[in-house]
């Protein structure tokens, strides 16, 4: 039998994978709810995301896996519009025209930014086309110098620094020119006239979920069950001891895989993971009309919160029930921050307080109703170097034969997370069992 801890779409995905080989699963999962960072609320139509989620058109794994799942047809692409709020107003940043009338760019650096995003490193006397392939070359390259250097000043302070203060906060100089060229990479796909291409499952990635679940089992996938050691026994997992709502209960394993976060691994191994993460306090409002015309609105100015996401400037609001859903959020490097330390409630007044300030029309008369999520280990913070201390699949030489890791610390969430990175996880160590059980035989 194959153990899984973790039940979010890495567990999910492994144990999937291995039960279509043949393999006996069992999922343990500490919280009630499976599904992690993509965890949902009900509405009074479809469930939604608790933490915003969107696909890009370089996420191939997951559209596959719906597909093989009999969900393919629920994978819709559609239009996210983008905008930059700076110096008190609403820019949208899609089309060609739009862009050249932002004024806060002279011509000289769109040109240079659009070469950018295009891969062509426009330095020298002749442009050389697909100059940031590797993006290993970047890794101890800090943001800041490589944005300098390859486009221009104005670009870095004006445009990239508001970006990297809301995604890093304080950390924002120690990130690698690495992660920006893997983030323009993964959410590259554009129309032309139009703008990013991004997908969405209609239902929800709930819909993903529960399928899988179907497809694994429910009696496979024990929660509020919490793993509290992995016995290895000469230079081998032989079992865990699961501490559940019945009691404690020691489980005999062949193999187990850690598909959540290094914090579990270390304490469950003593595998270190020099990687630093932060974390996100994210809420979603429920309220009677649209607030703006785009869906991801970055802030330039001063802000309460990183960003503001209208979801149903995305997906049609009839799916809800007609609610029209905004997300607001803000990572979190230092717990020491106020926003940490806040009450939902408290929360929910500084952010209205925030829109109000951004938007003059807003009426908070006109709020359905407001939560709030947070968690203290959301993304990693890709400082210079993090290729380096990326967790491999197979610890086995670490930690005991037959132990994976599949969290986000994995090569498959780099340079940037995502749910595809997640399954991509899972089935990166569902197929390492299957390799080392086939050989064995």
């Amino acid at each position: 039998m194959i153990g899984i801890i973790g039940g979010g779409l890495a567990g999910l995905s492994a144990a999937y994978y291995l039960q279509q080989k043949g393999y006996q699963v069992r999922i343990f999962e500490g919280e009630k709810e499976l599904g992690g960072l993509a965890a949902s609320y009900d509405t009074e139509g479809d469930s939604i995301e608790k933490f915003y989620h969107h696909l890009s058109k370089s996420e191939e794994t997951i559209v596959e896996l719906a597909e093989e799942l009999g969900i393919g047809d629920k994978v819709e692409w559609k239009i996210g519009k983008n905008a930059y709020y700076i110096d008190g107003e609403i820019f949208p940043l899609d089309t060609p025209w739009e862009i050249l009338r932002y004024p806060h760019l002279t011509i000289y650096d769109k040109i240079r930014l659009t070469l950018l995003t295009l891969g062509i490193d426009a330095r020298g006397i002749f442009p050389r086309i697909g100059a940031y392939q590797n993006l290993e070359e970047f890794e101890h390259t800090p943001v800041e110098d490589f944005v300098r250097e390859h486009t221009t000043n104005n670009i870095f302070d004006k445009f990239v620094t508001p970006l990297l203060e809301a995604k890093f906060g304080g950390h924002k100089h120690r990130v690698s020119a690495a992660w920006l060229l893997g983030r323009i990479k993964f959410r590259g796909q554009r129309d032309f006239l139009k703008g990013e291409v991004l997908g969405y499952i209609n239902g929800g990635f709930v819909e993903l979920i529960d399928t899988l679940i179907g497809e694994i089992g429910q009696e496979n996938i024990i929660t509020g069950a919490f793993v509290e050691e992995i016995i290895v026994e000469n230079g081998r997992v032989e079992s865990m001891v699961i501490d559940t709502k019945n009691g404690k209960m020691r489980e005999n394993v062949d193999a187990v895989i850690v598909a959540t976060m290094p914090s579990v691994l270390e304490n469950l191994t003593g595998y270190e993971c020099p990687i630093q993460f932060q974390g996100a306090v994210c809420a979603l409002m429920s309220y009677s009309e649209k607030i703006t015309e785009t869906y991801w609105l970055n802030i330039s100015d001063k802000s309460r919160f990183g960003a503001i996401i209208e979801h149903t400037n995305f997906i049609d609001p009839r799916r809800y029930g007609g609610e029209h859903l905004t997300y607001m959020v803000s990572y979190i490097q230092d717990f020491e921050e106020s926003i940490w330390k806040m009450t939902d409630k408290e929360i929910e007044e500084y952010w209205v307080k925030g829109i109000e300030e951004m938007i003059p029309d807003f009426d908070r008369q006109k709020i359905n109703w407001f939560k709030v999520s947070r968690n203290p280990l959301t993304a990693p913070i890709y400082e210079m170097g993090y290729v380096d201390k990326i967790v491999p699949y197979d610890i086995s030489e670490e930690v005991g034969e037959g132990i994976y890791y599949a969290g986000m610390a994995s090569r498959s969430q780099y340079p940037e997370r995502s749910l595809n990175g997640a399954i991509e996880a899972g089935y990166a160590c569902a197929s390492l069992i299957v390799k080392r059980g086939e050989s064995s035989i």
